[in-house]
């Protein structure tokens, strides 16, 4: 859940808090893909996606993919998985069907919710092994530069071994509404279920949205399974977001296996250090079991004009 220094959450409720509630069916029934929009009082629906591209290089965001941190800039969850479609697209160009193993994303500044253009690079070819890179410009300022290894697959089933068990289905768990401690379009659109109620620190959850990446197009797997994975930071805080800022300025994720959705697994664990760093710590899960790893760095630090609690 990155942002730079922005705007407090407007929801004041405790660390922790889970509040459950009755699962939409209306994406099951095969009503229109729409929600209302989570920004505006007007009763209007805006599209069922986090994106509408603009062009071949330009998206734009719709209100569902508001921050969390401030109203008027992007949750980098969806935009993260945006970057993600658009370089499996530039690799699948090349022919040589590479896979990416690991993506990682420097947030370099203010993510505001305006349109933006992405660019994408080749920085080492090959056949089996290459590295590209993505650059996310909005305003015409480098926001966001990601490098992601593609590797080649090959029949490893024989050796497989070493995950960690599987989580608790998610169909068997109950819905937590997350935007009852966060505020913003991006988490009012997600479907949280906790594995068991977390505590300062520590949670497990399954994320899911019934939303499209981008609207009129089918993203790929992978793409839709990292547009939640940077939700992690926001499901085990350690202290209330209305006291404490703790937003994340990279998000690296290391894959031993293709994930598949519609559910992203989250078991995380929060660390603060004592003097304003801190780790989200991911093992990441579909539901057939682990599929890698995140790491998120966190700029800790009070907010301007709240009253910090002791440690939780």
């Amino acid at each position: 859940m990155a942002a730079p220094a922005g705007s407090p959450p407007r929801r004041r409720v405790g660390v922790g808090t889970l509040v459950p509630v009755g699962q939409s069916n209306a994406h099951a029934r095969g009503e229109p893909n729409v929600h209302a929009s989570p920004q505006a009082s007007t009763g209007l629906t805006v599209p069922g996606s986090y994106f509408e591209r603009i062009d071949e290089l330009r998206y734009k965001p719709t209100p569902h993919a508001g921050g969390a941190w401030d109203p008027d800039e992007q949750h980098f969850s969806p935009l993260g998985g945006l970057v993600a479609h658009v370089l499996e697209e530039h690799a699948a160009a090349s022919g040589q069907g590479l896979v990416v193993s690991r993506i990682s994303y420097d947030i370099l500044g203010r993510l505001a919710l305006d349109e933006c253009e992405i660019e994408v690079e080749t920085i080492r070819p090959g056949r089996t092994i290459a590295l590209v890179e993505a650059v996310v410009r909005i305003g015409g300022r480098p926001v966001v530069r990601a490098r992601a290894w593609l590797l080649a697959e090959w029949d490893t089933g024989a050796v497989a071994g070493g995950a960690s068990p599987r989580l608790t289905p998610p169909d068997a768990l109950t819905p937590w509404r997350m935007s009852e401690l966060w505020p913003g379009g991006y988490i009012a659109s997600i479907d949280v279920r906790p594995v068991a109620p977390p505590t300062p620190g520590r949670a497990t959850t399954w994320i899911s949205t019934p939303l499209d990446l981008v609207a009129g197009e089918q993203a790929g797997p992978l793409a839709s399974y990292l547009a939640l994975v940077d939700t992690a930071n926001g499901i085990a805080v350690r202290q209330s977001p209305t006291a404490w800022m703790f937003p994340n300025v990279d998000l690296t994720v290391h894959l031993h296996r293709r994930p598949t959705g519609p559910w992203t697994g989250l078991d995380t664990t929060v660390t603060w250090g004592p003097s304003g760093q801190g780790l989200t710590s991911t093992v990441l899960h579909d539901v057939n079991g682990p599929v890698g790893r995140a790491e998120q760095l966190l700029t800790v630090r009070p907010l301007p004009g709240a009253q910090a609690n002791s440690p939780a």
